[in-house]
């Protein structure tokens, strides 16, 4: 069976390389560390460490020890903090960031609540569409949308997006519904910050390449305008939702449609995250479902 003696006392000696600021470190007499040594390199049957009067060096195998032990020691002290986090209330400042469309009709209202929740807490929530830094700008968690790039940070999907080609009635009634991804070419196809239109075809995914009269950096502009009969727009359903329940759009390729991307939070790799945190991201999890 695996034993705890003399861990913290290496681990204390080989951060220090000195036994006697290690004791001072643990609050314990020099001896009783240079014994708990003494008896861990006898059961390990290994030497930890190379002493004379006025040094000490850890040996190959200690650092090799000591690599392991401090990891252990380190889940125990975070499997401690999330025990004691369980009484606690979130408090503090937050930072997170989101896309602006996306974060001021889904995230902003949601992190109010979660304010109006836990009234402690103090909120900073940046939104743009620029790709933050969270490491360097001390963010601690970002929502982003579709395909994600950033293998160093970790992820939890809070929801997914529906893509929607749609047009006005007027539009279809005037220039024809089109049932068939060539027939787009015929198609005033209004375009947003992306040069290519995605979507399903027998199984695979299409790029098809958008051309029209209007190119814009705004979701909103181009609803208006593909509801005054402009042209076709493709756009995530947080855009379009209302207008299609409303008919003033109506959505066609259904069946071309490509399957739905995700929602994500992202945060650095912690190994332990914060009660706030974690709270935010089931909230956020809960909310957007």
């Amino acid at each position: 069976m695996l034993s705890w003696e003399g861990v913290s006392e290496f681990v204390a000696v080989a951060e220090t390389a000195s036994f006697t600021a290690a004791a001072n470190r643990l609050e314990i007499s020099t001896a009783q560390v240079s014994r708990q040594i003494g008896a861990l390199e006898a059961r390990l049957a290994v030497k930890l460490f190379y002493r004379t009067t006025r040094k000490v060096t850890i040996t190959d195998a200690g650092q090799i020890y000591y690599n392991h032990c401090r990891q252990v020691l380190d889940g125990l002290a975070e499997a401690e903090r999330a025990i004691s986090d369980l009484h606690q209330t979130p408090k503090g400042r937050l930072n997170l960031t989101a896309p602006v469309t996306y974060g001021e009709s889904r995230i902003a209202p949601l992190v109010n609540d979660f304010v109006v929740r836990y009234p402690e807490l103090e909120v900073n929530l940046k939104l743009t569409n620029q790709m933050v830094d969270l490491v360097v700008e001390s963010y601690d968690l970002a929502v982003r949308l579709g395909e994600l790039e950033d293998s160093s940070m970790m992820a939890k999907r809070l929801a997914s997006r529906t893509h929607y080609v749609c047009a006005s009635p007027a539009y279809l009634k005037l220039r024809g519904t089109p049932h068939s991804l060539i027939e787009l070419e015929q198609h005033n196809c209004l375009q947003g910050t992306v040069d290519f239109w995605r979507f399903q075809e027998r199984g695979k995914t299409r790029h098809i390449r958008a051309h029209g009269s209007i190119r814009c950096n705004s979701g909103w502009s181009l609803v208006d305008a593909a509801e005054k009969g402009v042209g076709i727009i493709q756009l995530p359903d947080y855009y379009v939702e209302a207008e299609l329940q409303a008919g003033r759009l109506v959505s066609v390729l259904d069946a071309f449609r490509a399957p739905d991307d995700g929602i994500w939070a992202i945060y650095p790799q912690n190994r332990h995250l914060s009660p706030k945190v974690r709270l935010l991201l089931d909230h956020l999890g809960q909310g957007l479902a």
